[in-house]
């Protein structure tokens, strides 16, 4: 018998405890047990996003919690900049235009992060943008934005600050009120450690008074409805009750490891992965590298597909493949959740194994010995 190991960057690793726990049997929704445990969820949810404020608790992907953040913070008769580099920061162009939102749009290589300046250099050049949209780690090319530094240029340019987190909050430092951002979202099958179908969104005072001033034109999604429901510790739709028990027990293991010790064991991991492909003679591919995912060149004359499906087939490593115009470019690893030095071990030496299999040229073992000494050397 062979371990499936998911080193997908979502869905992530979901624990065996975690799963028994969401087994537990099925309750209404509408009871006073099920409202003090989705109160409890949105205190520590606040936790995680380090913010005063109680995180909207949406059913459904990221997505939707970020339709619903564009909807309800960029109106129809103000300018919204995007950032994108990836197919995610894209996926909010296109809901920009769906919703015939005015936008400029601010678009760099693949692989490279957004930087304060600019950001800063972009809104000099439009100063009617009255909000800003950028992915903190963007999944698909696993380069890392500036978000500490394009929230203060956000905020003193008096624009609001929309942070698409969904491979970030939760794995590597993200402090929304310390650093002035005004809506983050992320999702329930990454760092959280869960099934995907939750969404999460923390509004600040000031992006909920754009929200409040408008109909949005968002309807299920609408942060409204779910701000009224959630001040009793309600939902306005029908929610995933056994998520729900899952990210409560998930989120009382992150508080009980210490969101800083979240923070420094995904850094380790991914300085260990780097550390191993290079001594592999790989190389990374974002310029800007997340903590969260490490994008691995392909090398010449290996196949994407054989390489990945071969260490699933042999060794229960399920590793993401390249995204769009990556796709049979590079390979993904992640690094957030129910992921650890061991697990990540094992995954680099079944790359190993399988790239000797394809008549790759490196020294047997290099790449386990480099992520070894770089986690515990």
């Amino acid at each position: 018998m062979m371990k499936l190991r998911l080193f997908t960057p979502g869905p992530t690793m979901v624990s065996p405890d975690v799963l028994l726990e969401m087994a537990q049997p099925l309750d209404h929704h509408r009871t006073s047990g099920f409202k003090e445990m989705f109160k409890e969820c949105t205190e520590l949810l606040g936790y995680v996003y380090q913010t005063k404020c109680q995180p909207l608790i949406l059913t459904g992907s990221g997505s939707a919690a970020m339709e619903g953040a564009i909807l309800g913070c960029c109106k129809p008769d103000a300018k919204t900049l995007v950032c994108h580099a990836g197919k995610f920061a894209e996926r909010w162009v296109k809901i920009l235009k769906r919703f015939k939102l005015p936008h400029v749009e601010y678009k760099l290589d693949y692989g490279h992060g957004f930087k304060a300046e600019g950001v800063a250099d972009m809104l000099k050049k439009n100063p009617d943008v009255k909000a800003v949209i950028f992915v903190h780690s963007e999944t698909s090319t696993c380069a890392l934005s500036e978000a500490q530094g394009i929230a203060k240029v956000c905020k003193d340019h008096g624009a609001l600050c929309l942070v698409d987190g969904i491979t970030s909050i939760g794995t590597i430092p993200f402090k929304m009120d310390e650093w002035g951002i005004d809506v983050a979202v992320t999702g329930s099958q990454k760092a959280l450690m869960l099934p995907p179908g939750l969404a999460f969104a923390a509004v600040s005072d000031r992006a909920w008074q754009v929200i409040e001033s408008h109909d949005s034109p968002s309807f299920y999604n609408d942060f409204k409805a779910y701000k009224k429901s959630q001040a009793d510790s309600d939902v306005p739709w029908t929610p995933n009750n056994q998520l729900v028990r899952g990210l409560r027990f998930t989120l009382r293991q992150i508080k009980a490891e210490g969101i800083e010790n979240v923070w420094k064991r995904s850094a380790s991991l991914a300085k260990g992965t780097r550390a191993a492909a290079k001594a592999l003679g790989l190389t990374i591919y974002a310029a800007d590298p997340a903590d969260s995912v490490t994008g691995i060149n392909i090398p010449a004359g290996v196949e994407d597909d054989k390489w990945r499906k071969s260490m699933r087939s042999k060794y229960g490593i399920h590793v993401a493949a390249g995204q769009g115009e990556l796709k049979g470019k590079m390979i993904r690893l992640n690094h957030m959740g129910y992921v650890d030095d061991v697990d990540t071990v094992g995954a680099i030496a079944a790359m190993e194994w399988t790239l000797a299999e394809q008549g790759y040229k490196f020294e047997m073992g290099a790449g386990v010995s480099a992520f070894m000494k770089a986690v515990k050397g």
